[in-house]
């Protein structure tokens, strides 16, 4: 309302009242002819808002009030004493904020503000005061202050704390501009010029962690540039008392993007430490990770002297993919190189690509026991997603090299895989053509390598094709009744290029002398129905077609060469093999009640025994007679030594046996509320097996093979085991003999190997009902992927703990952990049997264990190791110590004994973007030990 003051005969606006008064201004057009051409508008437009505001609200009983000469209050609100009350001095607020006389102001869009306890305007001073819970809203503007003092003359705004009952001062402006926000102690702004004079600032940039700025002054000077004063840069959670931050004495803040700073130094506990550089560059972007310097982790071996390990370059190229150039130096010589890319694109594929050479010297040049080498490791992983093309995938794992890599490499990263004695890698790409008969295309290239005797085996390339069964006789309409209609055939073909050489030879010529090609087609025939409803019946035939483009040809025994000679033949040259095949099996079904008043209230035992036939003939077209140096003909088959085998020579006439059992049982659920009893599996399955070739002249029975597995402790504990159990004797050289075991006074068999594999995974959430199933991840540089044999990390790489500082901070619950710490433990134990010849040994007997433990919300204590029961001996051992510093992680890894003997501390901010403050320390392993 429009009140007149007697005393000071001044007029005056005034709303006041017990509710929250909201006012809209909006000047957009010139107004009528005056000094300041938007002082009419202003005045119309809020006379013009506050009449309609009083029509469409319901008249609220406004209080009495007295005017004096100086309207005074609990807080003083003049302009001049906004920021005094912040316990700020603005000693620039005259010279900082530049004004233009020359251009009239001009607001671009509505102005929204209210406040809780009242809004008054002044015609003499020109201003508006908001109090208590003020709020302002322009344009992508947002302001929120105990007081806000709008100067409608020049369009500024003034905001600051005010004053509470026990005289603290509260409510702080709250200023933001779109995604950025900014909480000072006192704020001036220019809506012409979009200029601000901030105090005490303090905002929080999300850069895929949170990303704390302080500065005492800051001059915003657009929309995007920022000119800071004193200011401070930490990731610490706690905001109001860091326990670290980054010291800038004047700098250039551009939000969500980039700090430019001149002499910056790191304060820990506002103490002052000697880590400074003369300019600073904190990248803020959120678009990407940003590319920089990785520094390297300082070491130091009896062997090769000091070191530098891991320190290159990140280079973050586009949002599809990037490159770190990495490499390790020391300083007798000896080098490393690593690349490393990671690339994605969503709904296509993703993968990882790993380069990694090493240029090892042992001693000093001039010494004996000098010697160079070079080792090398490429590994690449390729998944294509299903949506990205339905008939087509690419996919690939690699992990290629020199077989000595894990064992001779110093690197920390490869400490943990040195255990390991095979490398696998394999590419395959899958076309698939759905026309019928489909048919599906197979490529693989894979490489197997023994890290023992260095073999490698090559399939350079191995192509596969079949096509879908195919029912000649079968109806339309799909149904397929009795023997004839179930009659169906497939077309299969295959074609391989193998090579099998040693490391030495790898990318010679000489690694093809030993080359092998063979082409194979194989056409199965089968129909299968039912023999008195009960028993299954399936009779087929194979064809079998082998296409080799080299054969041998054995020549006759020669006296003067005292050898046998034999040649290679280059050219195409077949074989073709059939055979015909019949089983019959059915499923036996027994229970065995208890009464459901038991706890075990049935126990179903399912048997599937099964009888199978096999008839091959004799293809004695395909050999060939040689003499040997005793003179005697022996036959031969040009095709040995193929990929794919030779042709049968002997008729063989096979009768196998098989009973494969599967135990259940029904208990009675704990849950009172169940309808149903509970299933529980008490054995996985039990399989025998054997077989009876009627043709042969001795031994016809083969041993009896056994397996078994099941789990236990809801399927925590999984069990496997198997055994080989030979119905016939040995004599004193350990060769077979055409007499049972028991007529030469033994037992009816006789076990030639045994083994069992136990493992057993269990963590605190375990027997909670709450399990979760968390895998650790060493595959990253080609090892296990669980820490039985210990954890290979990085810990200068901020990305190897991001995932996992996430989910703890999910996790770990604000009190303490009392009595209920997590923790998890895996446990691997193995045992083999061997009493082929009567040795009745035990060849492996050794347990892997490895546990994590809680101790506290912020420390961890983890354990690798193992016990091998054969040597009286423990295994690769690895201890691991981590502390949760808030800001700083700290970790401690310790190998105490073994030839791989080390340990690694380290030390740093947990924040990626501060990665590089860091301490490292290391001894490397002693492999001279």
């Amino acid at each position: 309302m429009l009140m007149y003051n007697k005393q000071t005969k001044k007029y005056a606006y005034v709303w006041q009242g017990k509710n929250r008064a909201t006012l809209y201004t909006k000047i957009g057009l010139k107004a009528l002819q005056a000094k300041k051409h938007n002082i009419l508008l202003a005045l119309f437009t809020l006379f013009i808002s506050g009449v309609f505001y009083a029509q469409e609200r319901p008249q609220v009983q406004a209080l009495d009030i007295q005017f004096q000469e100086e309207p005074k209050d609990t807080v003083n609100i003049s302009a001049d004493e906004v920021l005094t009350n912040t316990a700020v001095i603005d000693t620039t607020a005259r010279d900082t904020i530049a004004k233009d006389t020359t251009k009239q102001g001009f607001l671009q869009g509505k102005i929204k503000y209210k406040a809780k306890d009242y809004m008054k305007m002044s015609r003499v001073e020109k201003k508006i005061y908001l109090y208590n819970e003020a709020e302002i809203y322009y344009q992508d503007y947002e302001l929120k202050s105990g007081i806000i003092v709008i100067d409608y003359t020049t369009n500024e705004v003034y905001a600051g704390r005010i004053k509470d009952s026990t005289g603290e001062l509260s409510q702080p402006p709250y200023f933001k501009q779109g995604n950025s926000v900014i909480e000072p102690d006192s704020i001036r702004f220019n809506f012409d010029t979009k200029k601000a004079l901030i105090f005490n600032s303090r905002t929080e940039q999300s850069v895929g962690e949170s990303m704390n700025v302080f500065a005492e002054i800051v001059k915003k000077e657009n929309d995007s540039v920022y000119f800071l004063k004193e200011g401070k840069i930490t990731t610490s959670e706690d905001v109001d008392n860091p326990d670290y931050y980054i010291r800038v004495r004047k700098g250039k803040f551009v939000p969500n993007k980039k700090i430019i700073a001149g002499f910056s130094n790191m304060y820990i506990a506002d103490v002052p430490t000697p880590i400074a550089v003369p300019f600073a560059y904190f990248p803020m972007s959120q678009e990407r990770r940003n590319s920089g310097i990785i520094m390297p982790t300082p070491g130091q071996t009896n062997s090769r002297g000091y070191s530098l390990q891991n320190g290159g370059y990140y280079f973050a190229i586009s949002d599809y993919f990037d490159l770190a150039v990495l490499g390790d130096y020391y300083t007798n010589g000896s080098y490393g190189l690593r690349t490393e890319t990671n690339y994605a694109k969503r709904y296509r594929y993703r993968g990882s690509v790993r380069l990694r050479y090493e240029n090892n010297i042992t001693s000093q040049r001039g010494f004996p026991d000098y010697s160079r080498g070079t080792i090398y490791n490429i590994q690449w992983n390729h998944s294509q997603d299903a949506k990205a093309s339905p008939n087509s995938r690419l996919s690939a794992s690699v992990n290629f090299g020199s077989s000595q890599y894990y064992q001779d490499s110093f690197n920390q990263l490869n400490t943990p895989n040195f255990l390991n004695n095979t490398l696998q890698s394999s590419i395959s790409y899958n076309k698939t053509f759905p026309s019928y008969p489909m048919v599906n295309l197979n490529a693989t290239t894979s490489i197997q390598q023994n890290t023992n005797d260095q073999s490698v085996n090559m399939t350079l390339p191995s192509l596969q094709a079949s096509m879908e069964r195919i029912y000649p006789f079968a109806k339309k309409d799909g149904t397929k009744r009795g023997i004839i209609q179930n009659v169906n055939f497939q077309y299969n073909f295959k074609a391989e290029n193998r090579i099998s050489t040693i490391d030495t030879l790898l990318f010679k010529s000489e690694m093809f002398d030993d080359a092998k090609s063979a082409f194979q087609h194989t056409i199965p025939i089968s129909t299968n129905f039912k023999i008195f409803k009960f028993f299954s019946t399936s009779v087929g035939a194979n064809y079998n077609e082998v296409w080799q483009l080299k054969t041998i040809k054995r020549n006759d025994y020669d006296e003067l060469l005292e050898d046998a000679t034999i040649d290679t033949l280059s050219g195409f040259d077949r074989f073709g093999t059939y055979n015909l095949n019949a089983s019959i099996g059915t499923t036996l079904y027994g229970t065995f009640n208890f009464g459901e008043d038991k706890k075990i209230q049935a126990i179903r035992h399912t048997m599937r025994p099964s009888v199978s036939y096999g008839y091959t003939p004799s293809f004695e077209q395909y050999y060939d007679e040689y003499v040997d140096e005793d003179g005697v003909k022996q036959l031969y088959s040009p095709f040995e030594d193929g990929l794919y085998g030779t042709p049968s020579l002997s008729n063989s006439n096979n009768i196998g046996l098989s009973l494969s059992n599967v135990v259940e049982a029904k208990v009675r659920d704990k849950d009172t509320t169940a309808t149903e009893p509970k299933k529980v599996m008490l054995l996985n399955n039990l399989n025998f097996s054997t077989g009876y070739n009627i043709v042969a002249d001795s031994l016809p029975w083969s041993p009896v093979r056994v397996s078994g597995g099941t789990q236990f402790f809801q399927n925590k504990m999984s069990v496997n085991f198997g055994a080989t159990l030979d119905p016939y004797a040995i004599d004193n050289n350990g060769t077979r003999i055409d007499l049972f075991n028991y007529e030469n006074g033994g037992s009816l068999f006789r076990m030639t190997s045994a083994n069992m594999n136990v493992s057993y995974s269990i963590n605190s959430k375990t027997f909670s009902g709450d399990d979760d199933k968390k895998k650790m991840d060493n595959t990253e540089s080609g090892g296990r992927d669980d820490d039985l044999f210990g954890r290979a990390q990085d810990f200068s790489d901020d990305r190897t703990f991001a995932d996992e500082d996430k989910e703890d901070k999910e996790e770990v619950p604000t009190e303490a952990y009392s009595a209920k710490l997590p923790w998890d433990l895996r446990l691997a134990y193995s045992l083999t049997y061997s009493n082929s010849n009567r040795q009745n040994e035990i060849t492996n007997n050794s347990l892997m264990f490895s546990g994590n433990i809680d101790l506290t919300p912020q420390w961890k204590v983890g354990v690798s190791s193992g016990y091998d029961f054969k040597n009286n001996g423990f295994t690769y051992t690895q201890l691991r110590f981590a502390r949760d510093l808030k800001s700083f992680r700290l970790n401690f890894n310790w190998v105490p004994f073994s030839s791989r003997a080390s340990w690694f501390f380290f030390i740093g901010i947990k924040s990626s973007m501060l990665s590089d403050l860091k301490w490292e320390k290391r001894s490397e392993p002693d492999k001279t030990l």
